[in-house]
C-alpha cells in the first residue's frame, strides 16, 4: 500500500476512498494481517507471556474512578513492577487491562485508533454505550489467542454525557459486555478487591474517597492475590488512579497516589484488615 506512493509525498489512495467510520473495517480491508484475529495461532501448548492484574472501577455523583496495581507476573516470577495498566480511551473514557499484557496494549491502541477514527469520519463522538460494543467486538475477535492461553479481560469505564453519570463495563474472553453498577473488578485479584469494595461503598461518596476505596481495594487485592502487587514505598510505585467526570479524563498525579497510598498504609499499621465501615 505504501510502495507506490513513497517518496511522492500524497497518501495512498485507500486513504483518500470513502468507507466506513470504523478503523477496524479498514485494516480488515487493507491490512488484516494487523488485526488482533488475524495472528498465526501457536501450533500447541500454552505461551508464557507476561499477565496484568488487578482493575478496580467504582462510580460517585460526579463521575467515575477506574485504577490498576502495577505488578506483572508470568507464572510464579515477577515480570514487571511498574507496568502501565489504565489508558485513556478518549477525553472521555478509559481502559484498564487484565490479562497478556502484549496483546491488551496493543488492543487499547487499537481501540484509541478506533475511537478517533470514527470522530474524525463522522464529526461526532461515538456514544459511550457505542465505545463499549466496539471494544466488545476487538475481544471477541481475540478468542483464538484467548483459547490458547492468551486472554484480554479489559474494564471499560467513562462519563456519559448523556445520562450525565459515570459508567462501568465488564467483559469475559468471548466479547461479551456486562454494564456493572457502583463497582466493578476484574484480574486474578477481583474477588478480594470486590470485595473490599461492596464493604466499603456508598452512594454519595465524594471523588476523594472514591479514590481511596479504589487504593483499599488494590491494597486487599494484592494482600490475598500474589499476581497483584500493593503500594512499593521503597521503589515508590504507586498504582495508576484516573477519574473520568464531565470536565474529561484525569490520571492523578504520582505525588497524588503516592499521597492517598500513603494514607491507607498508615491507617492499615492500626487496622491491618482494613475499615470495618464506610470510609469517614
Amino acid at each position: 500500500m505504501e510502495a507506490n506512493t513513497r517518496g511522492t509525498g500524497r497518501l495512498p489512495a485507500a486513504f483518500l476512498t470513502p468507507g466506513s467510520s470504523s478503523f477496524m473495517d479498514f485494516l480488515a480491508e487493507h491490512q488484516p494481517e494487523l488485526l488482533p484475529g488475524k495472528r498465526q495461532l501457536p501450533t500447541q501448548g500454552v505461551i508464557e507471556a507476561p499477565h496484568g492484574t488487578t482493575i478496580v472501577a467504582v462510580t460517585f455523583p460526579g463521575g467515575v474512578v477506574l485504577a490498576g496495581d502495577r505488578r506483572a507476573t508470568m507464572g510464579n516470577v515477577i515480570a514487571q513492577r511498574d507496568i502501565e495498566k489504565v489508558f485513556p480511551a478518549d477525553e472521555y473514557s478509559a481502559v484498564g487491562i487484565a490479562g497478556t499484557a502484549g496483546l491488551a496494549v496493543e488492543m487499547v491502541k487499537l481501540f484509541q485508533l478506533e475511537l478517533e477514527h470514527f470522530e474524525k469520519v463522522e464529526g461526532a463522538q461515538l456514544s459511550l454505550e457505542g465505545k463499549a460494543n466496539r471494544l466488545s467486538t476487538m475481544i471477541r475477535s481475540n478468542l483464538g489467542m484467548a483459547m490458547q492461553g492468551l486472554a484480554v479481560v479489559p474494564l471499560f469505564a467513562g462519563f456519559d454525557l448523556d445520562r450525565e453519570r459515570g459508567r462501568i463495563f465488564s467483559y469475559d474472553v468471548t466479547g461479551g459486555r456486562s454494564e456493572e453498577h457502583n463497582f466493578a473488578a476484574t484480574g486474578s485479584g477481583s474477588v478480594f478487591a470486590r470485595g473490599a469494595m461492596k464493604k466499603l461503598f456508598r452512594d454519595d461518596l465524594s471523588e476523594e474517597q472514591a479514590t481511596t476505596l479504589v487504593v483499599q481495594a488494590l491494597y486487599d487485592a494484592a494482600d490475598d492475590d500474589s499476581a497483584t502487587g500493593g503500594p512499593d514505598v521503597a521503589r515508590r510505585i504507586y498504582p495508576i488512579i484516573t477519574v473520568i467526570t464531565e470536565d474529561g479524563f484525569r490520571r492523578l498525579s504520582d505525588d497524588e497516589s503516592s499521597g492517598l497510598s500513603r494514607a491507607v498504609l498508615q491507617r492499615r499499621l492500626e487496622e491491618p484488615d482494613g475499615p470495618k465501615a464506610a470510609l469517614l
